[in-house]
């Protein structure tokens, strides 16, 4: 089944690289992506007004910005930009209902982007934690439904398809999933782009010329962690990079896991010259069993990280990784509200938003090898 395609890039993107100087020569798509932190795609996107592509107006405005001090010129910058259509249809009391909040800060990132979007627009968000208890998530939820919500945003922590409960359906607002679908397509629904981002995080360490690239992966049960890998292969696949099982360690998201699981790649007669670690804690680890061993990051070996943590920015060196676009995700939900579905009809498509690359200095083109 065919998707749409959405991309966004949260604010962070658009402090990490502003153009200080114009390149010399013509301007390319390539400049004005690094200029505005986002991939080439994405500026060809917006720069050719392309239908069919959702993008926010926030990553619009900075391609737009980054085109315009680097000195390229689309024939109109005023037709690039979409109306705003005003917030409509919702009383001004919205429910999020989530199954783990204090132990997670992806549920607190995506409310923040539902509160952003809730408040420019003068509405109110209330937040429940379910734990996805039979008994007590209806009561959760009935609890919001009598405080007057208008909507219902439905989010779980870890990304996986659901079973609905049976009080969603009977709901006479509108729902949105978010980290979740059902195999109904009953609801609007959004989750990362696993795939897509492991083939990106693979991909980047190849293009610096590496081919002997390990990665640790989550626990396999979960599937972002199966996605990841999958978007590993991929671009092993597409590079003709053979698959060597020897390179893959299973890990569980842990810093102690990440430890153990380097040890094991260097122990290898053929070790790898590039690690990707499918988060950022795994990472942590990663790098504590690469300095013990006196090896010096990037130089030696090269680290890719996942889910662009706080800590990520403060390792040494600063951690390459992707952002886990949660903060979109709560955005896009409260955005679908804009054209209320209709509650309980209808088969809606999985929005699947990008995990942006954050290239910092954990990454190096490999001994004897040229950058691709």
């Amino acid at each position: 089944m065919s998707e749409p395609t959405e991309l966004r890039d949260p604010p962070e993107a658009s402090r990490r690289r502003k153009p200080s100087a114009k390149p010399k020569g013509r301007v390319t798509m390539t400049d004005i992506a690094r200029a505005a932190g986002c991939s080439q795609a994405t500026v060809s996107f917006v720069l050719n007004n392309s239908p069919g592509i959702r993008l926010s107006q926030q990553t619009r405005d900075r391609v737009i910005e980054a085109a315009r001090l680097l000195g390229y010129s689309p024939p109109v910058f005023s037709a690039l930009r979409p109306p705003v259509t005003p917030f409509e249809g919702l009383d001004g009391v919205i429910g999020f209902a989530v199954d783990q909040l204090a132990t997670s800060p992806e549920a607190v990132v995506a409310i923040e982007g539902a509160r952003q979007a809730s408040w420019n627009a003068g509405n109110v968000l209330l937040v429940a934690q379910t734990m996805g208890d039979a008994v007590m998530e209806p009561r959760a939820v009935s609890a919001l439904t009598r405080r007057g919500i208008s909507a219902l945003i439905y989010m779980t922590i870890f990304t996986r398809e659901i079973t609905a409960p049976e009080f969603l359906y009977s709901l006479d607002i509108p729902v949105i999933l978010l980290n979740c679908y059902t195999a109904d397509y009953a609801f609007p629904a959004v989750v990362p782009s696993e795939i897509a981002g492991g083939q990106s995080s693979t991909r980047h360490l190849i293009s610096h010329g590496h081919r002997r690239i390990a990665t640790i992966t989550g626990e396999p049960w979960m599937q972002a962690a199966q996605d990841r890998l999958k978007g590993y292969r991929r671009a092993l696949a597409t590079a003709d990079i053979p698959f060597d099982p020897e390179l893959v360690v299973e890990g569980d998201w842990s810093a102690s896991a990440g430890y153990a699981a380097t040890v094991r790649l260097l122990a290898l007669k053929d070790r790898p010259t590039a690690i990707f670690c499918q988060n950022d804690r795994t990472a942590i680890g990663c790098y504590e069993a690469l300095k013990e061993a006196g090896l010096h990051i990037p130089q030696d070996i090269s680290v890719v990280g996942y889910d662009d943590e706080e800590i990520a920015r403060h390792l040494f060196p600063p951690l390459t990784t992707s952002i886990l676009p949660h903060l979109a995700m709560g955005q896009w939900a409260i955005e679908q509200l804009e054209t209320p579905p209709t509650p309980g009809r209808g088969r809606y498509p999985i929005t699947k938003l990008e995990c942006p690359l954050v290239e910092r200095e954990s990454v190096a083109s490999v001994k004897g090898a040229a950058a691709g």
